[in-house]
């Protein structure tokens, strides 16, 4: 998790660029994680209703983002 503890350390950089940048890489290494935690639930059998309620967010939401991977 360096490369996490290393993003967050700079998305409060001073420079908003650097800070920006940060962000958005964060925001994509997060959807990574949630990928792989969704698959690893389903693989273990969880409902899309349990998976939703762990993510907080609804049923649909999390079917139309991970159904069909």
């Amino acid at each position: 998790m360096t490369e996490a503890t290393d993003l967050a350390a700079r998305a409060g950089d001073r420079d908003p660029r650097v800070g920006l940048r940060a962000v958005a890489a964060l925001r994509r290494l997060l959807e990574q994680l949630e990928a792989v935690q969704v698959g690893s639930a389903r693989e273990q059998g969880w409902s899309w209703q349990e998976i939703a309620a762990e993510l907080g967010v609804s049923r649909q939401a999390v079917h139309k983002k991970y159904g069909r991977r």
